[in-house]
């Protein structure tokens, strides 16, 4: 919507708003958030609203911290009510000196985009984001039983989860978020929405916002939403399929920037993997397939990178990854290819495989220049990476 600070109190003003959230993420992608008054609102503009972040990931050791939102992401949340109307808009985590905390993966997105500018080259991303619906139990509690039985595309009555990704894309729609598809996927109760390409940040915030819209309609309807990477163990896990262009920003540079920047991508993906698939069952899901091989195809979508049309996907990450993480990693391997003028092996060779564990990524960024090159210590040290 790109809202400026004056047009968001407008706004404030004149739709009846209550209550502003000013929500960032904890090193590892949890959402949090703080509200606001709308009394309050041009302080927080102006000076930023002071937290303590002692019990954030990432944040321990900091005193009193800043959260200065961001105006051109604000949004109304459509499940609250219309009248005292909520409002959240996504804020940069900084030190009491306006400096960004190094935990701040969302100003560590912003440094690689800006980077990429400074390259000539613009980086757009959309990610495929896929989750479980389960009932609930007599007390509302998350079981593992699946909300259907139904298969790949299949649909109703089989597919009972079709309602729930109808309310799910109403709500982005309201939000400012544009869905291109949805459909039941492979394992019982498994679905998916996909989105329009975005810019990187845009894409992290859609992201992140994508999750709590599905968590909450699950809820509403009841039923747990589930993203962790292997919730049954006889069916397919989640996957947070990202999707990447590389453009030129000027139009008279015709070279190959996707092929150099996924060249420079799978050369850094066995240290950058610990931050794609951060937990343990991120492995009960990666163990065995093909996706584990470092490689690329135009023509096998299973392995680990399929790239067709000016598009490349990466299929190894799963919804336990941060977004905006994530997104600089791609970014600054992108342009480690692109300055380095990196050419890509042929198509459906293989240079290694993943690492097959939690110990094994960490030990592999643990050990990787590119990571501590990239990654402030905080960071590196919150996923076990010293």
């Amino acid at each position: 919507m790109n809202y400026t600070a004056d047009e968001v109190l407008e706004y404030v003003r004149e739709e009846d708003v209550k209550f502003i959230r000013l929500a960032f993420c904890d090193v590892t992608g949890k959402q949090k958030n703080l509200s606001v008054m709308p009394d309050e609102l041009p302080r927080v503009f102006e000076a930023g609203c002071p937290f303590y972040p002692a019990s954030v990931r990432g944040y321990e050791g900091a005193g009193s911290l800043l959260l200065h939102p961001d105006p051109s992401t604000l949004s109304v949340l459509p499940w609250r009510p219309d009248h005292g109307r909520v409002v959240r808009m996504y804020s940069t985590v900084t030190t009491p000196d306006g400096k960004p905390h190094p935990a701040d993966t969302r100003s560590l997105l912003k440094s690689a985009v800006d980077l990429a500018e400074k390259a000539g080259v613009r980086f757009r991303f959309g990610a495929q984001q896929t989750f479980y619906l389960f009932k609930l139990d007599g007390e509302g509690n998350p079981t593992k039983e699946p909300h259907d039985r139904a298969g790949y595309m299949d649909i109703a009555p089989e597919d009972r989860g079709e309602n729930v990704r109808r309310e799910i894309c109403l709500t982005l729609e309201q939000m400012g978020i544009r869905p291109e598809s949805s459909c039941h996927e492979e394992g019982p109760g498994q679905n998916k929405i996909d989105f329009r390409f975005s810019d990187a940040l845009e894409a992290a915030d859609n992201a992140m916002t994508f999750r709590t819209v599905v968590r909450t309609a699950a809820n509403r309807n009841g039923l747990a939403a589930d993203f962790s990477p292997k919730p049954l163990e006889d069916a397919p896990g989640n996957g947070c399929h990202i999707n990447f262009s590389v453009e030129p920003v000027s139009r008279s540079d015709k070279g190959d920037a996707l092929s150099s920047a996924l060249a420079g991508i799978l050369s850094e993906i066995a240290p950058m993997t610990l931050f794609f698939n951060p937990v343990e069952a991120s492995y009960l899901r990666l163990s065995g397939r093909p996706v584990t091989r470092i490689g690329w195809s135009d023509m096998d979508r299973s392995g680990l990178v399929w790239m067709r049309k000016g598009r490349a996907e990466l299929r190894s990450p799963d919804p336990e990854t941060n977004p905006c993480l994530a997104f600089a990693l791609l970014v600054r391997a992108g342009l480690k290819g692109i300055g380095a003028g990196l050419g890509l092996p042929e198509p459906g060779t293989s240079s290694g495989i993943l690492p097959a564990s939690l110990d094994e990524a960490v030990r592999a960024a643990s050990s990787s220049a590119f990571i501590r090159e990239v990654l402030p210590e905080v960071v590196r040290k919150a996923y076990g990476a010293e």
